[in-house]
Formats: C-alpha cells, sequence, structure tokens
C-alpha cells in the first residue's frame, strides 16, 4: 500500500465511520474503483481506532462522568441507580453481542462477507429500514393527519433488553454494507428513541467494540501488501477527519432527516449490482492479493 493509498482510505474511513452508510463498504469500494488490492479487515478495524480516538475527545465529558460513576457503584450501593453508573452497565451489556459474535464469524468477516453482491444487498436493505425507522420518528415527533405528536424515549428509558437490542444491531455491522451507526440508529428509531438519543448510544456503545477489534487485528497489521507506516497513517488521518465529521452528524441529526443518508445507500447499492450483473466488476475484486 502507498502512502497515497493510506491517505484516500484514511479520509474515507474518517468520512463514514459515523455516518450511516458503512465505512467498511466504502473502504473496500474505493480500493475496487480505484484499482487497488481489498485494504483487508485488519487494517479496516485498525483505522477505526483513529475515528473512536475521535469519539473519545467529542464525548469526553460524557464518558469520564460514566466512568467516574460506573467505578464508584462498584463499591457504593446506592450509586447504582445513577443515570450515569447504568449507562456504564448498560454500554457493557450491549457489547456482548459484537463481542461474541466477532470472535465466532471471523473466517467469514474476513473472506464471504466481503463479496460485493452481499455489500450491494446490506446497503440497499438496510438504507430501506433507515428510511422506515426514519419516517416513523418524525411522524411521532411532527404529529401527522389525525395524530398527535408522541413523545419519544430519552437515553434515561434505556433498559438492558433495550441495550441488548442495540447491541445486536451493532453487531450486524460485522457484515461490510450494514453500518455501524446505521443498524443501531434504525434499531434506536424503531424501539422509539429520538434520532440524538439513538446517535449518543450508538457512538458510546462503539467505542469498547471497536477498540478492542482493533486491539485484536494488531497481530495482523503489516501482513500482506498493507505495511504499518501506512496504516498507522490512515489510522491519524481517519481521527482528524472522523472528529469533524461526529460533530456535523450530531448538530445535523437534530433537524434534518436521514433520507439523503437512505436515497444514497439504495442507489449505490443498484450500482453495484448492475456493474457486477454487466461483468463491468467481479464481486471478489481485490481479495486475491487484499
Amino acid at each position: 500500500m502507498s502512502w497515497f493509498e493510506s491517505f484516500i482510505l484514511g479520509l474515507v474511513q474518517g468520512l463514514t465511520e459515523f455516518l450511516p452508510v458503512s465505512s467498511s463498504a466504502h473502504l473496500r469500494l474505493t480500493a475496487v474503483f480505484a484499482g487497488w488490492h481489498d485494504p483487508g479487515a485488519a487494517f479496516t478495524a485498525i483505522t477505526q481506532i483513529g475515528t473512536e480516538a475521535a469519539v473519545l475527545i467529542y464525548f469526553r465529558k460524557d464518558i469520564a462522568r460514566i466512568l467516574s460513576a460506573w467505578f464508584r457503584s462498584l463499591t457504593d450501593k446506592a450509586m447504582r441507580s445513577d443515570h450515569d453508573a447504568q449507562m456504564g452497565w448498560l454500554v457493557i451489556v450491549g457489547s456482548i453481542p459484537i463481542g461474541v459474535l466477532g470472535v465466532t464469524l471471523k473466517d467469514q468477516i474476513n473472506g464471504p462477507f466481503r463479496d460485493l453482491r452481499l455489500i450491494a444487498v446490506t446497503l440497499i436493505v438496510m438504507g430501506i429500514v433507515l428510511g422506515v425507522a426514519d419516517r416513523l420518528a418524525a411522524r411521532d415527533e411532527t404529529g401527522a393527519k389525525h395524530r398527535a405528536i408522541k413523545e419519544r424515549k430519552s437515553l434515561r428509558d434505556l433498559s438492558v433488553r433495550d441495550g441488548l437490542i442495540f447491541g445486536f444491531c451493532q453487531a450486524m455491522a460485522l457484515v461490510p454494507g450494514v453500518s455501524r451507526s446505521g443498524a443501531t440508529i434504525s434499531g434506536g428509531l424503531l424501539m422509539g428513541y429520538t434520532r440524538e438519543a439513538a446517535a449518543r448510544y450508538s457512538f458510546l456503545l462503539a467505542i469498547p467494540a471497536v477498540l478492542a477489534s482493533g486491539a485484536y487485528e494488531l497481530k495482523d497489521a503489516g501482513e500482506g501488501h498493507v505495511s504499518w507506516g501506512p496504516t498507522i497513517f490512515a489510522t491519524f488521518v481517519a481521527f482528524a477527519v472522523g472528529y469533524a465529521v461526529i460533530a456535523w452528524f450530531m448538530k445535523f441529526i437534530t433537524t434534518k432527516s436521514f433520507m439523503p443518508f437512505v436515497i444514497y445507500r439504495i442507489l449505490l447499492g443498484i450500482a453495484i449490482f448492475i456493474l457486477v450483473g454487466t461483468d463491468t466488476l467481479s464481486p471478489h475484486a481485490g481479495e486475491s492479493a487484499g
């Protein structure tokens, strides 16, 4: 991998990690369209550490408060009813599904899940799911004909059951094209949470999963055509770009619909099907040397 490739892929990772469009799919597709080798799951997981560092900084006050309350709740029973302490436990609970499935499906993640046809399917299907969830949220927030405005849930309403559902939604993102934020936000909206609450928990929930995945994949970094230098460079690029994107996205969702992302996902999925169906692209393009 050249330094130019690592810069572009780091830029793509930073731009797409927090948007509901799937960063892993875009890294795969960027390499395919540019004629490069597939950067692979290890490169993707490690560069996501950069974007997750952006989350740690952006939500530093929330994270510090949650960690402080959670640690105190271990010895102080009175703290166990505190919302921040409960959030700490709910992040742990919500991380269980992706931890178990990530290890169980490792071979599929590095192989069959990177098939462009599967990526096209997940882009379209999850785009439709996000669109339906977004419409339901908009209907509750603005009301509709003969319907009153319905109050949606905040993170203070988060339960263990809902945390696990969020966790299983996040685990779906092990398949490129699903999108970690897209799946968890869709799940949150369908469960009746506000856009901001769903997005905030989605980003907090991703921290342990992404850091653990990146650390696990460190042993595979530097193998094949992807060396350590470009991987680290791409990670720093992803961090810088990701911080700007997350700040923009958190403001965007307070007033805007997810429909632009829905339309983009569906059109991109259709385009991939057309390119593969006309033999313009191989569904396994770039994999042999990736």
